[in-house]
């Protein structure tokens, strides 16, 4: 579920790892957002976000059947559940990018998410589902995805025909700092291809789930 959440975007820092903090965001053309921030001691926080033409249950479905998410995101090679009682899972994932002079980078790790209730809004509802990685590559990898669907107001993009509840915001939030023998600017632009190319992933197939349910019907 974290690796998951990790064309060609060029995320630029406004300073280096001995500098202060500093923070540099793009659009990209397919309606992904990303903002990368340098945390320094070799660690970054990425966020991002996607509008989604489907309801919070559609997205919901897809984020939490964990065993079927290697089926559809880019990059992830297996997501296999360990345990699950009420709200919580416990997750082992390999994730694999390929690297510059033919190097693969290869990530595994066990990963427990938690899925918190819903919480009904003024202007819609939210749920959150946040992670964390208890072992693996990384020294430290959380962060929280977050579905929110509006009850009013239109997708940012799309068919302007869907109902406006219709329209749900994705956002994904990650704190990466990398094992001590790999600086994360070495990294850091393919975590940002991976979660760009996953919340792509996610609506295509938030789509495909809603696409399916009106012909069902």
């Amino acid at each position: 579920m974290a690796m998951m959440m990790v064309t060609l975007l060029r995320i630029f820092l406004l300073v280096d790892d001995e500098g202060g903090l500093g923070e540099s965001q793009s659009i990209a053309e397919d309606g992904v957002y990303i903002a990368i921030m340098n945390l320094g001691k070799n660690s970054r926080r990425i966020r991002s976000k996607i509008s989604i033409e489907a309801p919070l249950d559609v997205v919901w479905s897809i984020l939490t059947d964990y065993e079927k998410l290697a089926d559809f995101i880019p990059g992830l090679a297996v997501s296999q559940l360990l345990d699950k009682k009420d709200n919580y899972a416990r997750l082992f994932q390999i994730g694999q990018q390929n690297l510059a002079f033919g190097l693969k980078f290869n990530a595994k790790g066990i990963v427990d998410c938690y899925e918190k209730e819903m919480e009904i809004l003024p202007f819609g509802k939210k749920r959150d589902i946040q992670f964390k990685m208890t072992e693996g590559d990384f020294q430290l990898f959380e962060g929280k995805w977050s579905i929110l669907q509006s009850s009013g107001g239109d997708c940012e993009e799309g068919d302007s025909s869907q109902a406006p509840e219709t329209c749900t915001t994705l956002s994904y939030i990650v704190d990466v700092k990398p094992k001590l023998w790999l600086p994360v600017r070495f990294i850091e632009g393919r975590l940002c291809k991976e979660i760009k190319m996953n919340l792509a992933s996610v609506r295509e197939e938030a789509r495909k789930a809603t696409n399916r349910t009106v012909h069902d019907h």
